[in-house]
């Protein structure tokens, strides 16, 4: 019998590539996935992500403007600041410094 598809699976398979140092967001993800409209989805998945083994790094997404904008689902309200900057990712503001340089795009990282 085949495997259910699950897109939660499948968002989680996405950010666990994502380079330490680096940051994507919801919608590229959704974009990759072939679901341009879901990037609500991916951050619902960002949410459930939490328990989910391997681990998925879901400090690493963050909002179109390169803000913390999922900080509130982490157990404390600094920790996904905290885990971004144990990785060399600045934050101020609750925004990414130089987002567009730790910018990680999987349309452009990963084989389609």
């Amino acid at each position: 019998m085949p495997k259910e598809y699950s897109f939660f699976e499948d968002v989680f398979a996405v950010v666990r590539q994502i380079p330490k140092g680096r940051v994507t967001n919801y919608g590229a993800i959704a974009n990759y996935l072939g679901t341009k409209l879901s990037a609500r989805m991916v951050g619902w998945a960002m949410n459930a992500a939490h328990t989910v083994k391997p681990k998925v790094p879901a400090h690493r997404v963050v909002n179109r403007n390169g803000m913390l904008s999922g900080k509130a689902h982490f157990a404390t309200p600094t920790l996904m600041q905290e885990l971004l900057e144990k990785e060399g990712t600045k934050v101020e503001k609750e925004t990414v410094v130089d987002f567009k340089k730790k910018y990680w795009d999987p349309a452009k990282e990963l084989d389609l």
